[in-house]
Parts: C-alpha cells; sequence; structure tokens
C-alpha cells in the first residue's frame, strides 16, 4: 500500500433539511484509506454510515469538510466532473442485484462499457472475461430469471468490475442471500482485492461479513466510534477457493 491515502475524509459534515426537521447525518468525518484496503463499514441505523458511503462513491457531496480522492478535492468538482470520476475509478455492488430482468448476463455487465462508448467487439471480450473471472464462464447468455441469488449478484459484481475500477463500494452485498452463497460473495470480493488490488469498500450489519475485511470502522450517531485492523480476515482456504466457480456453476442446476 502506498503512503499516501487513496481516499480522505476530513471534517466531513452532512446537513439535510432546514431549521426544526434539519438532520446532521454526519458529524465531522475523518476518514483515510489507503490504495489496496478491505475496509468493512458498520452501525446501527442511523449512524451515518450509508450516508459516508455515498459521499465516498460521489453520490453526494459533504455540507462542509474535504473528500480527497486520489490527490482531487472531490467537494469541488461539479457534477458532470463527479460523474466521470464514478464512471472512472469507482464500482458499484448493491443489495438488490439491480439486474435489467431481460437481458443476458452478458448483456448486463456490458452496460457500463455501452455508456463510455466501448466498441462492441472490446465489450464483448471484456464482458466475458469479467463473467469469467466471477466463476460464470458459461453462463453469458442466461437471463436473471435463469440464475439464483448467488450468481445474479456474480453478475451484478462482474459488472462492477468490468471497467476495471480502483475501488470497489458494496452495500449490503450479502443481504439477499443465504448463508452459503453469502461467504461465497465474500471470498470473491476478498479475492478481487488481494489478487487484484482492487480497494473494497463494504457497507454491512453482520459481523461474520465484516470479519472478511482487513479493517472494521464502525459509526455511530454520525461519526466513526471505531476504527480497528482486524489480525485474522476469515477468507477461506485456497483449495475452497478453488472450488467456487464449480460451485457456482452448480446452483442452477
Amino acid at each position: 500500500m502506498s503512503d499516501t491515502p487513496l481516499i480522505q475524509l476530513k471534517g466531513v459534515t452532512k446537513l439535510y433539511g432546514e431549521g426544526a426537521t434539519a438532520l446532521l447525518a454526519l458529524k465531522g468525518v475523518d476518514l483515510s484509506i489507503e490504495a489496496g484496503d478491505f475496509v468493512a463499514i458498520m452501525g446501527p441505523s442511523g449512524s451515518g454510515k450509508s450516508t459516508a458511503m455515498n459521499t465516498l462513491g460521489c453520490l453526494d457531496t459533504p455540507t462542509t469538510g474535504e473528500y480527497i480522492f486520489n490527490g482531487v478535492h472531490v467537494e469541488k468538482l461539479s457534477r458532470d466532473q463527479r460523474a466521470l470520476l464514478r464512471r472512472s475509478y469507482l464500482g458499484f455492488v448493491f443489495q438488490g442485484f439491480n439486474l435489467l430482468a431481460r437481458t443476458s448476463a452478458q448483456e448486463n455487465v456490458e452496460l457500463p462499457l455501452l455508456y463510455r462508448g466501448e466498441p462492441t467487439k472490446q465489450r464483448h471480450a471484456a464482458a466475458r472475461k469479467a463473467l469469467e473471472s466471477v466463476g460464470l464462464g458459461g453462463w453469458e447468455h442466461h437471463t436473471p430469471a435463469e440464475l439464483s441469488g448467488g450468481q445474479q449478484q456474480r453478475v451484478a459484481i462482474a459488472r462492477a468490475i468490468v471497467t476495471e475500477p480502483a475501488v470497489l463500494l458494496a452495500d449490503e452485498p450479502t443481504g439477499n442471500l443465504d448463508t452459503q452463497r453469502s461467504h461465497e460473495i465474500m471470498h470473491l470480493l476478498w479475492k478481487l482485492n488481494i489478487d487484484r488490488g482492487i480497494t473494497v469498500l463494504m457497507v454491512t450489519h453482520e459481523a461474520d461479513m465484516a470479519a472478511y475485511a482487513k479493517r472494521i470502522v464502525r459509526f455511530v450517531d454520525g461519526v466513526v466510534a471505531h476504527d480497528e485492523r482486524n489480525p485474522h480476515p476469515a477468507a477461506l482456504s485456497t483449495t475452497d477457493a478453488a472450488a467456487l466457480p464449480e460451485t457456482s456453476q452448480k446452483e442452477a442446476a
């Protein structure tokens, strides 16, 4: 990891509304994240963790304070400039898979490249590569209805990484999955972090999912209450990892 943080929040506040109905969701958040880290963001409802994630993902802007991404002051960017930053450097995975129901897995994965104006041949090749990397080689032409929940989330992850982002933001990525599929998805995120160096920022309520992270940040009442390194991330064994693509392909059987 670099000595210079990839991401820095300095004194970030976020105020929603005005007057008596105003809500201060973030109350002076300081947070630094190095390239290549895997951070689990936790906290009770209303703690500010989702607002912080929206800020980190350039989906919202601070009311006050600084957000510095790779040396760029994001809070000073225009809406179009923030959109360009998102498109160039960030990938998103959500609890709801947000796949287009009537299009194939490959077409879903290609969408970010289509928006970027990539030529058809390059889009096809990149989407196939991304699907193979999440254990879905051979499933390119299946629609979401023909895939299990775990496979749909894998398609969503492939869509998020097809642009080769520096940062992957995952908001409750296992929230709609059973225990086995949840651990498979977490191991996949771990592999993307370790093997490809993608910085992973993940919001979760589940301690056993947060246990995969290298670092756990807990929000309480709009501030960072705890920030600690996880000395023993709960990654699966190499043997288990090798079996994941095969397991994934059996899910819909």
